[in-house]
This record gives C-alpha cells, sequence and structure tokens, in this order.
C-alpha cells in the first residue's frame, strides 16, 4: 500500500521515521531514502544504526531551494533524481518490506524530481513493495493512489515567531 504524510505541520518525517522503526523491529528490510536534506537528522542517524534499515540520501543538497544559485540547483536535480533511481535499483537487490521516499512530494514540488518520474517509480513498484512517501504539498494524484493519506496540519509553531529550527525536535 501507498502511505502519504503531508501537510504543513511538524512531524512528517518522524511518522515516517517511526513506521520505518515498526517494520524493523518486526524484522522487515527497509529502504529510507531521504530527498532534499543535505544534513543528517536524529531520526535518520538511528535509522542508520539497525541492520535491516538501509538509509539512502540525496548528499548535494544543503540549503533550502530558495536559496540555491542555479548551480548548486542544478546539482540537486542531478543528485535528486539519482537518487530516485538507486532506491529502484537497490529495492530490487534487497527486496525489502518497506520503502520510505521521505520528502519526495517536496521534491517534486520544488523540481528536484519530475511528478512523472515519481508516479513511475510508485506504478512499478506499489504490488512489491509498501511505500511512504512524505512531503508538504502533494499533488492530486498522490491522494488519490494513496492508500493512507495523513495531513499533518500546523496549528501553531515556533517558527512563526522567528525561532529557527532546533537539533533534537526539528531536526
Amino acid at each position: 500500500m501507498v502511505h502519504l504524510y503531508c501537510g504543513d505541520g511538524k512531524g512528517k518525517t518522524t511518522a515516517a521515521a517511526g513506521l520505518a522503526v515498526r517494520a524493523a523491529g518486526d524484522g522487515f528490510k527497509v529502504i529510507f531514502a531521504q530527498f532534499m536534506k543535505g544534513s543528517e537528522s536524529g531520526e535518520v542517524k538511528v535509522l542508520d544504526r539497525l541492520d535491516n534499515v538501509e538509509v539512502m540520501r540525496a548528499e548535494a543538497q544543503d540549503k533550502f531551494t530558495f536559496n540555491m544559485n542555479e548551480e548548486e540547483r542544478r546539482l540537486a536535480v542531478k543528485e535528486n533524481g539519482n537518487l530516485l533511481r538507486r532506491v529502484e535499483e537497490r529495492a530490487v537487490e534487497a527486496k525489502p518490506f518497506l520503502l520510505v521516499l521521505d520528502e519526495a512530494v517536496s521534491a517534486v514540488y520544488n523540481d528536484m524530481i519530475t511528478d512523472e518520474d515519481l508516479r513511475g517509480f510508485i506504478g512499478r513498484n506499489r504490488d512489491d513493495y509498501e511505500i511512504v512517501i512524505t512531503g508538504s504539498t502533494p499533488e492530486v494524484w498522490m491522494i488519490d493512489i494513496a492508500d493512507y493519506v495523513t495531513d499533518l496540519q500546523k496549528i501553531k509553531h515556533p517558527f512563526d515567531n522567528g525561532l529557527e529550527a532546533r537539533k533534537g525536535i526539528e531536526y
């Protein structure tokens, strides 16, 4: 089945990481692929220590897309697109139970991967793996094809008052 964690609220990656931990705890293989994020978050560091979880990341992106110059953006597009291809190749080899595509929704929204590439990936793989996609602003087709849709809505957040992301809480 396909799971979609979306919305402007905090907790999309954390929810996906929690599901990955649940699956790993029950002995299932997991691939946790992280798009759009250059620095490791706390949950990724823990997931990377688990024997049956493989973490894959697009390394080139260490800025928000709106802060990138043309060359940085070009490199980030290449890295994120390559990550999607590597995940699919690795899934064929590893045969995981769960594939997490963290921030894949945002990668499409920010033109880091194409809508067609993500749609094709899900279409080719949805019968073989449980797939989780996360990100703030999903396309209608993402909601339509998902079996689970969870919208995390922000009511209030310290960002609204200018507080920057805090290690151990937001990343």
